[in-house]
C-alpha cells in the first residue's frame, strides 16, 4: 500500500481507469457477439443493424485510450467483409 497522498490518489484513478475500460471492452465483445450470432443465422437485415451498431460502439470505444483506432478500422473492417460475403451468398 502506497504512503504518499499523489500515490494512493494514482491507485484510485487507476481502479477507476481500469472498470471503465473493462466496461468498454465488455461492451464491444457483447456487441460482436450479436452480430455473429446474426450471421450464423444468416439473417441479413438483422445482421446489417447489429453492423451498423457494432460500428457505432467501436469508433466510440477508439476514440479514447481504451483501444487503438486501428485496432477498432481493422474490427470494423473484417466484420463487414463478413456481412457483405452474407449479402451476396
Amino acid at each position: 500500500m502506497p504512503n504518499i497522498e499523489s500515490a494512493k490518489k494514482r491507485m484510485r484513478q487507476n481502479k477507476q481507469r481500469r472498470a471503465r475500460n473493462k466496461w468498454r471492452k465488455e461492451r464491444v465483445k457483447v456487441q460482436i457477439r450479436s452480430l455473429l450470432e446474426a450471421i450464423r443465422a444468416k439473417d441479413v437485415d438483422t445482421a446489417e443493424t447489429e453492423l451498423r451498431k457494432t460500428c457505432s460502439i467501436l469508433d466510440k470505444v477508439s476514440s479514447t485510450s481504451t483501444m487503438h483506432k486501428n485496432t477498432a478500422a481493422r474490427k470494423k473492417s473484417r466484420l463487414a467483409s463478413r456481412v457483405n460475403a452474407l449479402r451476396t451468398a
